[in-house]
């Protein structure tokens, strides 16, 4: 998402580097970059206006006419202006009330019943909270069974409102339900249409006046650009939406409606969808997310990513295992395990700081995720001993392990080629880490 943003804004404090100061033809050669970067990714135009202006307003100052870092001090303005205009701080959702009922609206498409049931997992493992999905998107078929299994998926349980026509009485048996078995926050999946009509905001503004939702979430695709944010303008006129979600930040769109929705209709993006599966939901950090367009990368969630999927016990066997210089093959499985549960390769990549550098043109591929999925079947065919003993593996051997992974002798060979490369840098590693110790401790 935003490539061709981070492209641009790349080139830009490029051209700055060499300056000794930034003068006033600088920044706004860099402001109609920037400009066009903006349009490009389908930022609407009065959005674009009112940043650039801004940028310019704290760019003409005289502190920044007379540093000497006009690259630094260039990404520094833009990075907090995006900040700003994403909308500053995170925003918690309030789930306060006996239930705490969160609706969903938005177009048919983008995303709805899904993201239900993607919250509700969120609340449940985040927030500690014992939700409850209810299904009344009642003009689409199969909307209700898909939410069913997407909820027994989830391990949330789901009310069964096949046997129901109509979504206002479906909202009265879910809050019955809620009072009666103790549910804290009651998930409302809405009907949608191909467009905004009074047919559907009637309908909601009915279900609103029924359930008193704590949250109004408008779900808007990311991939459909402006449309997504006029929709959002339509919805808020009619439902006072408190906050925005943003499905499909993974996939390929210019990503202009996370930088305008906020702005136009004045409510926070409150989650993030960024895969298809259950657990690919997150907070929207504006920082974070400006920091992923600069190319500065985003270590805080990269590190929440990897709390989540790492054990703690095996991170200290690890530790103690490095420390000693006996990482094995059965270390580097578990490492790669950790490392597909943890999303996509190329989102991992994004989130590291400068890695963007280092990329090959056109990110980390099928062919690159293909390529790990290949090591872990290598080192999966390997028997326990071979994956704590590699140099057990002579010809035979590595022969039996090419055909039960589907695999050639050669990428066998590779694979402990790279093995033993990374046993190396971890050796010296180790005894970087000994001798600062011992200097600290004064017995070096």
């Amino acid at each position: 998402m935003l490539e061709g943003l981070q492209d641009r804004l790349a080139r830009v404090t490029k051209t700055l580097r060499g300056e000794g100061h930034l003068t006033e033809f600088h920044i706004e050669t860099a402001l109609r970059e920037i400009r066009l970067a903006l349009l490009e990714a389908d930022v609407s135009v009065e959005v674009v206006s009112g940043f650039i202006e801004r940028l310019r307003t704290r760019a003409l100052g005289k502190e920044v006419l007379n540093s000497v870092t006009p690259a630094q001090m260039v990404t520094k303005i833009v990075h907090d202006e995006l900040v700003a205009l994403l909308g500053g701080d995170a925003t918690e959702l309030d789930f306060k009330g006996r239930p705490a009922v969160v609706m969903l609206v938005g177009l048919q498409g983008s995303g709805k019943t899904t993201t239900a049931a993607k919250i509700a997992r969120w609340i449940k493992d985040r927030k500690g909270l014992f939700p409850l999905l209810v299904p009344a998107d009642t003009s689409r078929p199969a909307a209700r069974e898909q939410l069913l299994v997407l909820g027994e998926k989830a391990s949330i349980p789901t009310i069964d409102s096949r046997d129901m026509d109509d979504p206002e009485a479906i909202a009265r048996r879910a809050l019955r339900e809620a009072s009666i078995k103790g549910y804290q926050v009651l998930i409302f999946d809405t009907a949608g249409r191909l467009h905004v009509d009074d047919e559907l905001m009637a309908q909601l503004e009915r279900l609103k006046e029924i359930l008193k939702p704590r949250q109004i979430l408008f779900v808007a695709d990311a991939m459909t650009g402006q449309d997504a944010v006029r929709s959002a303008r339509a919805f808020h006129e009619r439902l006072e939406i408190t906050g925005v979600i943003l499905t499909k930040l993974d996939g390929d769109a210019r990503g202009g409606a996370a930088l305008s929705v906020r702005e136009v209709v004045g409510r926070p993006i409150v989650l993030a969808g960024i895969g298809e599966q259950i657990e690919d939901l997150e907070q929207f950090h504006p920082d974070r997310m400006a920091g992923r367009i600069l190319g500065m990368g985003d270590v805080l969630t990269l590190v929440e990513k990897a709390q989540d999927v790492v054990d703690e016990k095996k991170a200290r066997r690890l530790e103690a295992k490095l420390k000693k210089n006996k990482f094995d093959l059965e270390d580097l499985r578990d490492q790669l395990g950790s490392l597909k549960k943890m999303g996509p390769l190329q989102q991992v990549m994004d989130m590291v700081p400068g890695m963007g550098k280092v990329m090959p043109e056109g990110g980390v591929g099928e062919a690159q995720e293909r390529q790990l999925s290949r090591m872990g079947a290598c080192i999966d065919s390997m028997t326990p001993r071979e994956r704590r003993h590699p140099q057990l593996l002579n010809g035979s051997r590595k022969k039996r392990i090419a055909k039960g992974s589907g695999t050639s002798v050669e990428e066998i060979n590779r694979l402990l080629r790279q093995f033993g490369q990374m046993r190396k840098l971890m050796k010296r590693l180790g005894k970087a880490d000994s001798r600062a110790l011992k200097r600290q401790l004064g017995i070096g």
